[in-house]
Formats: structure tokens, sequence, C-alpha cells
């Protein structure tokens, strides 16, 4: 999926904001001596103890020194070689600290950690988040979820029971932002066109590595049907599928589950009785 204009413009701000002033550094990031490399972030990452431990950390790429490192400078390198930034390390100091944000590339970093005009260590860490749809229910069937957080007490049942949340999880190793929610398929209410994210109340919902958040829905995806297109309740029950999508902001890409759903009970969407299976 080809990355829309606003997202190449926030990693352009976000690289040049993060490679200001780095001019004339060509040179430090050749040096002559390279420890082994490692993708361990935990205990010491490189055979001098020199860089202690490289993680992400939120949205923070964190570069822990060991005690006593005689290290002047911390490169970041990106996956396609590029520089995506440097820190000076003043005496003392055993950390630092590069903002990835979500409007990164992902794949191998390079962390290089510079004295004088040598390399003295260096190791690298993948930086990819996996975003999965775990879940999606309706305030009908999970009253327990913080509707009145999100939606605000004033909001009728019936509306929060047109809503929907939508459960993600990060497995990955890097931070993402998911700024797209849509249904697909067999739900009553499909919009024809989409006006912002799909989600409420924002245009982006930030998923931290190994977190599981709830996404809620803006566009009343089980609210009453609309013209033929919408599969609608029925007193036997109605039987369909309906596809989650939501949109990536790292890779850009959609990512989609489909779940099985029956309508019964009723003839009107306000008495149905909705059930919702597991893909």
């Amino acid at each position: 999926m080809t990355h829309d204009q606003s997202n190449f413009d926030r990693r352009t701000v976000l690289r040049t904001a993060a490679g200001l002033s780095l001019a004339g550094i060509a040179g430090c990031l050749t040096g002559s001596r390279s420890s082994d490399e490692t993708t361990s972030t935990n205990g010491d990452s490189d055979d001098q103890g020199l860089l202690r431990q490289v993680a992400v950390e939120g949205t923070t790429l964190v570069v822990r020194l060991g005690s006593g490192s005689a290290v002047e400078q911390i490169n970041l390198i990106q996956p396609n070689g590029e520089l995506f930034g440097t820190r000076e390390v003043v005496t003392g100091v055993q950390q630092v600290a590069f903002e990835i944000g979500t409007a990164y590339d992902p794949g191998d970093y390079r962390v290089i950690a510079v004295h004088g005009d040598e390399t003295v260590a260096e190791t690298r860490l993948e930086i990819r988040p996996q975003l999965e749809i775990v879940d999606v229910g309706l305030f009908r069937n999970n009253p327990d979820k913080p509707w009145d957080e999100i939606y605000g007490e004033s909001e009728t049942n019936r509306t929060r029971n047109s809503e929907a949340y939508v459960e993600v999880r990060n497995t990955g190793s890097g931070p993402d932002a998911v700024v797209g929610l849509r249904f697909r398929g067999d739900v009553p209410h499909l919009a024809e066109t989409y006006e912002g994210s799909g989600l409420y109340g924002t245009e982006r919902t930030i998923v931290l590595p190994d977190s599981q958040i709830n996404l809620f829905s803006s566009t009343l995806p089980f609210g009453p049907q609309l013209g033929d297109d919408g599969m609608g309740c029925s007193i036997d029950g109605n039987r369909g599928e309906f596809t989650v999508v939501i949109e990536s902001m790292v890779s850009g890409r959609e990512i989609t589950e489909t779940f099985g759903v029956t309508y019964s009970g009723s003839e009107e969407m306000r008495d149905c009785e909705i059930n919702i299976s597991a893909p």
C-alpha cells in the first residue's frame, strides 16, 4: 500500500528534527575498530560492555552505557543506511535516547558508539511493530468497557449499541499507531464514505510494543440498517461475516480480521440480539 502524503511529511519532519546539525560526522561512521554485533537488548550488548543495553521503551530508543565507558558520541543508523540521529555523551552520562515516535521505517537499526574518530562499539536492534486484531464487541454484550468515559454519559444506550470496540495487540518490537478503523461486509450500517479515521475522538491511537488496547468506533457500524447493502435483524436470525480493518501508520498497510455474526430475535436493530463469533 502506498503511503499517503501526510505520513511522508510526518516522517520527513521527524528525521529532519533528529538529524539537525549533523554535518561533518561521516568520518565517525567508519571507525577502524568495531566490536562483535548482537541483537540482544539484555546484559552487555558488546564485548567491551560499552553498550550495556539498547531497547525500545514506549516510543523512544534508549541506549544505556557501561560504567566508565569511553564514548563521546552515539550514532543511530536507519535500515536504509542513512543517519537517523546522533547524541553527544557528556562525561558522567550513562544514558542517551532517540525519540523514534510512530513515523519511522521498520527494520534493523545500528547503534554505533564513537570515541574520537574510531568506532569503539556497535550493536543492532530490530524495531518492527506487529499489530493484530484480537476481538471485537458491542456495548450490549460488554457493558463493563469504559463506554461512558469514551462516548460521554449523555449518550444514550441506543447510540452506544450502534458502536463497537476493537481490541488490538502489538506483539512486535516497535511502537505503532492505528490511523484508520473500518468495517466491511455484513454489518447493518455500511458507511459509504469515511470522514476521518473512524476512531472515536481521535485521528490516531498509539499501540506500544507488547501492549493491548481497545479502539472505539465512530461510524455506527451496528446502527439501524441503511438501504439494501447492510444486513439487518430478523426473528429467526440472519447470519453472515464482517471484516474489521485497521491501518498501521508505520507500515501504511491495512490489517484485517474476519468475524462471524448472527442477528436474531427482532425485526428492529435496537432490540436485536447480536452474537459475534471468533475468526
